[in-house]
């Protein structure tokens, strides 16, 4: 049904492993960083998360892009 080339799925394996290698690593940095500003001020516990829900949304558009890539579009 859906013919992928060598090329094609190598394009996608790279997409998703640097978008889900991105996204940890921004999680990471931030969660870090977010988890510390917590403890010392409790109040900013809603503006700390924001940076940590980028970093998943970079992990969520590398799948739909991998998505489109083999639907082909």
């Amino acid at each position: 049904m859906i013919e992928l080339t060598v090329a094609r799925a190598a394009c996608i394996a790279i997409v998703m492993s640097a978008g889900c290698i991105g996204g940890a690593y921004v999680i990471a940095a931030n969660g870090r960083a977010c988890i510390g500003a917590v403890t010392e001020k409790p109040e900013v516990f809603g503006k700390a998360l924001i940076p940590v829900a980028f970093g998943e949304a970079v992990a969520i558009y590398a799948l739909l892009i991998s998505l489109m890539l083999v639907m082909g579009m």
